[in-house]
């Protein structure tokens, strides 16, 4: 039977402070100008470096260069994926400003490699509505055919500076699950909680794992365990995050099911959170049937259940 893949995207949004030399960097673009940092060896460099490389002094001369600029470099990308300037294919290139003697690197926008070379003269594009960040800059466009002209480095006049931005993060993969995982996400979706069984230690792990971690062993004999447990440990989750399906305070726990030898990590609700205690009898709440996939998604949270708590000696191994 063929394994289950699935695609994942990890993201969230990264908010970070720039400080007072990436800060007047963004706060040029934001008015629609490019600053860059002069360096103690007379080098012009785009974006600004926080620090000078030969004194490590602080950066705090300023300088702005044009918005126009050679190609030093290029690489061509036929497929962009999501996030990616461009929408269409585009090069990446190292462009060189004039005035400045160091390249940035940003999106080109032509139509095919064969519109790129390296010594092509290029623009800035600037994007409609400018917020402060390295995306006012759209992307980089030709421009007519010149020599660099010459340029007259203006002292980069004061700006109220950007003190923060907002970084999306995304992370994009097709997850392969094992020949065990694969059984354990259609037990899933029949409703049911598969293990496997070593048949050396005779431990039984949940999700299944293909070889036993404590001796190596195939894991090949599948367990159907029960949808009761005990807490072993939890948390209590107390702060908010971008993207939370529930408001906290809620627990998040593991669990160790009845006949398994390792805990599976699940949300515990309907009961205050302070109410959750190590030893706590809980039992699977399933989501309705026509919502199940083949996800742990499958089971909407553990509940207690009337039973009592169970002994500390049945999971003092399993913390």
């Amino acid at each position: 039977m063929a394994t289950l893949q699935s695609p994942v995207r990890v993201a969230f949004d990264y908010t970070r402070s720039t400080g007072p030399v990436v800060g007047r960097f963004f706060a040029g673009l934001r008015d629609g100008v490019v600053v860059a940092g002069r360096t103690s060896d007379g080098a012009i460099v785009v974006p600004p470096p926080e620090f000078d490389p030969v004194t490590l002094e602080p950066t705090t001369d300023f300088v702005e260069v044009a918005d126009v600029g050679t190609v030093t470099s290029w690489t061509w990308v036929p497929e962009p994926v999501e996030g990616q300037p461009l929408d269409r294919p585009f090069a990446f290139a190292l462009v060189t400003l004039d005035g400045a003697t160091a390249p940035l690197l940003h999106a080109l926008d032509v139509a095919s490699p064969d519109e790129v070379s390296t010594g092509m003269r290029v623009r800035i594009r600037w994007a409609a509505e400018r917020t402060g960040a390295i995306t006012d800059i759209a992307c980089f466009e030709p421009a007519p055919e010149s020599e660099p002209a010459e340029v007259t480095l203006a002292p980069a006049g004061a700006v109220d500076p950007v003190t923060g931005i907002v970084v999306p993060v995304e992370l994009d993969y097709v997850y392969a699950a094992s020949e065990s995982e694969s059984a354990f996400f259609r037990g899933l979706a029949e409703g049911k909680l598969i293990g496997q069984r070593c048949p050396s230690c005779g431990k039984v792990y949940i999700p299944p794992r293909n070889a036993c971690p404590s001796d190596g062993s195939p894991t090949q004999e599948e367990i159907e365990l029960s949808e009761t447990g005990t807490v072993t440990t939890f948390c209590i989750v107390n702060v908010p995050f971008l993207g939370q399906k529930i408001a906290p305070p809620y627990v998040s726990a593991y669990i160790l099911l009845d006949g398994a030898d390792i805990a599976l990590l699940h949300l515990i609700l309907d009961i205050p959170a302070e109410e959750v205690r190590m030893g706590m009898r809980v039992k699977a709440v399933w989501k309705p049937r026509e919502e199940w996939g083949t996800s742990v998604e499958n089971i909407s949270h553990f509940a207690p259940t009337d039973e009592p708590d169970a002994d500390f000696d049945t999971y003092q191994h399993h913390l």
